[in-house]
C-alpha cells in the first residue's frame, strides 16, 4: 500500500526540477545567514499519509498539540530500528515507535513531526497538522520553531541510503522551509531550550537549515551514512524551492 505513494514524489521532483535544472553549486550549509529575499521561494506539497493511517484510536488521550510560531529549520533523524522491513508494514512500525515513546520515555505523543520509509513514502507522526508549525519532541533543546524527519531505519556508517527516502526527506524540508522562506543550504540561529543540548539554555547557535539530529543534540543520530547524505539533500530541497 505505501507504494502507492511513490509515484506523487516522482511526479513532484520531476516538474521542479525540470522547471529550475540540475545546475547549482556545492553544499552551502556554512555559508552566513541570509537576509530574507524579496522572492519567495515555496516548494509543492509532497504526498503525505494521514496520521489516521497508522493511528491506534485505542491509545490514551492526549493533550492539545503545541504550536511555534514558524519553522526555521529541520533536523533529520534515523529511528535506529531494522532495515529489511516490508514497506507496507510501516505502519506497524510508527505504531511499535509510538508505543516506545510514549511508553518508556512517558512522552505525550510520537517526537517526530514525519517518518519517511525506506521507499520513500511519508508519513504524518506528530499530532498537529502537517500545515501547521507543530512543536515536536525530537531534538534536546532544539524544538521550538523546528521539524523533525525520521528516516525509518538504522543509518550507520557503510549502510546503504535508498534514493527513495532522501528524495522524499528533501522534498518535505523544502516544502516546510519554504513556508517561511528559508533556504536549505543557509544556517539559521536558534536558542537552545535545555541544558542538555550540545549549547546551554539561552545560548543563541548557528546551525544549518537543514540539519541532522547530531548538530543540535550528543548523539551519533543520523547515522554516518544518512548525514553524509544531507549536502545532496540540502541542495535538492533548494531546488525543489526553485533556487
Amino acid at each position: 500500500m505505501a507504494l502507492l505513494f511513490l509515484p506523487g514524489i516522482a511526479v513532484v521532483l520531476a516538474l521542479v526540477l525540470g522547471t529550475v535544472g540540475l545546475g547549482g553549486g556545492g553544499d552551502a550549509a556554512d555559508r552566513p545567514v541570509a537576509d530574507r529575499a524579496a522572492v519567495e521561494h515555496k516548494a509543492p506539497r509532497p504526498p503525505i499519509v494521514p496520521r489516521s493511517r497508522w493511528f491506534d484510536p485505542r491509545a490514551p488521550h492526549q493533550p492539545p498539540p503545541r504550536y511555534d510560531d514558524r519553522i526555521a529549520a529541520v533536523f533529520v533523524h534515523h529511528t535506529d530500528s531494522p532495515n529489511g522491513y516490508d514497506c507496507a508494514d510501516t505502519p506497524r512500525i510508527i505504531r511499535y515507535l509510538y508505543a516506545g515513546q510514549t511508553g518508556a520515555r512517558q512522552w505525550d505523543d510520537i517526537g517526530y513531526n514525519f517518518l519517511v520509509d525506506r521507499c520513500g513514502t511519508i508519513y504524518e507522526g506528530r499530532a498537529g497538522g502537517v500545515d501547521r508549525p507543530v512543536t515536536g519532541a525530537h531534538t534536546q533543546g532544539f524544538n521550538h520553531r523546528t521539524v523533525g524527519i525520521a528516516a525509518i531505519g538504522t543509518f550507520t556508517a557503510g549502510t546503504p541510503v535508498p534514493k527513495a527516502m532522501t528524495d522524499a526527506i528533501a522534498a518535505v524540508a523544502a516544502w516546510k522551509l519554504g513556508l517561511g522562506n528559508v533556504d536549505p543550504r543557509t544556517r539559521v540561529r536558534l536558542v537552545s531550550s535545555n541544558d542538555l543540548s550540545r549549547f546551554e539554555a539561552g545560548a543563541t547557535a548557528s546551525l544549518p537549515a537543514l540539519a541532522g539530529h547530531n548538530a543540535g543534540f550528543m548523539t551519533s543520530c543520523p547515522g554516518a551514512a544518512l548525514t553524509a547524505r544531507l549536502p545532496a539533500m540540502r541542495e535538492l530541497a533548494a531546488r525543489l524551492q526553485g533556487r
